[in-house]
């Protein structure tokens, strides 16, 4: 009997024991399989990571002549040549045939988060667009799809709004829609086509209208932007003005929340909402802030009944400092709940149609 107690073998080299039995706790691998991959490896070497893209493309040859890189040609070693080495595959930190890194010098194709601008991915979001009317250019419909109603009714809908449909293989849906889960459908929305700052005051005028007119200050869902756009249609506004940066631009989501009148009401951009809201007033319109703060409720608003601006503010934070500085009065909606603040879509339509009201009220 053994020393070591019980007649356990004495283990071997290599992770075994005498009797060729691999040692408990190896998997038969030995110690080096057991080593660890060494500390992660920085994010510019990482395969797959952007930073690493970025420096790869960064450190690509420029393109010749025609078109096509110049890129060094790399002898590789020869297995055959005497003196030659090959990597260990036990080693450490080594990679398997498998596994290998991409090479550098070839681009590397990302799969991306599925946040492709302007095209809807997936059959119950494709087909929520449809419904809403959502202005596209094509349909993407992938072959072979298993029978489903979602699928006939979107192609439906898209020959009744006159959108072309396009069969697309999966790999070119992977491709359009950034990796998203599109479910073989794919709908590309048209680019909106945003109006200036000075196209709504003439609207108004050509109705023979008071201008009314929504400025949005730090609102960044576009949901919200779709149901403020959907309220100014019902209660007479004649259109909403967004910043062009920090701020909800018109997409599929804000189509689908204004129920197609984003057909109707358009909406601008401003490069500096200050500066667009100052040009406002030196063209005769007052400009009123929307603040929880603010003392004076709605329903006193003198300002309502004139050519009027209506500034709401995003739900947190409310309105910045430089546009409340800019307006000529700040009013709040009073709440008698729990509640401290409204969203901005209900808190725009609740004054937009105070100031209807009021409007109303002048003009009786």
């Amino acid at each position: 009997m053994s020393g070591r107690g019980g007649g356990q073998p004495r283990p071997g080299p290599g992770g075994r024991t005498k009797s060729g039995k691999p040692r408990p706790g190896t998997g038969g691998y030995g110690k080096r399989r057991l080593e660890g991959k060494g500390p992660t490896p920085p994010a510019q070497m990482r395969p797959g990571h952007p930073a690493q893209r970025r420096g790869a493309a960064a450190a690509a040859p420029p393109a010749g002549r025609n078109g096509s890189r110049d890129e060094p040609q790399v002898p590789r070693p020869d297995s055959r040549a005497p003196g030659s080495r090959q990597p260990d595959s036990r080693a450490p930190g080594s990679r398997q045939p498998g596994n290998r890194a991409p090479d550098a010098r070839q681009p590397v194709r990302s799969r991306g988060s599925g946040n492709a601008p302007e095209l809807i991915a997936g059959r119950n979001a494709v087909l929520e667009s449809l419904r809403a009317a959502v202005p596209a250019i094509a349909l993407h419909v992938g072959p072979r799809l298993d029978a489903d109603e979602r699928i006939s009714e979107a192609i439906t809908l898209a020959a009744d709004l006159r959108i072309p449909v396009v069969e697309a293989g999966r790999s070119e849906l992977d491709r359009l829609t950034g990796g998203a889960i599109h479910q073989g459908l794919a709908l590309r929305v048209r680019p909106y086509s945003y109006a200036h700052a000075d196209d709504l005051v003439a609207r108004a005028r050509e109705a023979g209208e008071q201008p009314l007119i929504v400025a949005l200050d730090g609102v960044t869902d576009p949901r919200n932007l779709g149901a403020i756009v959907r309220s100014a249609t019902a209660f007479g506004g004649h259109g909403v003005l967004v910043p062009v940066r920090r701020a909800a631009g018109v997409t599929a989501g804000a189509w689908k929340a204004s129920a197609g009148t984003l057909a109707r009401t358009p909406v601008a951009q401003a490069p500096n909402l200050v500066r667009t809201l100052a040009a406002y007033q030196e063209a005769g319109l007052f400009v009123a802030g929307l603040d929880a703060g603010a003392s004076m409720p709605i329903d006193q608003l003198d300002l309502a009944d004139g050519p009027l601006v209506l500034v709401i503010g995003s739900e947190g934070k409310g309105l910045s400092r430089l546009v409340e500085e800019t307006c000529d009065a700040v009013v709040r909606i009073p709440i008698r709940g729990p509640a401290e603040s409204l969203n901005a879509g209900v808190a725009a339509g609740i004054a937009l149609y105070e100031v209807s009201r009021l409007r109303d009220g002048a003009r009786s």
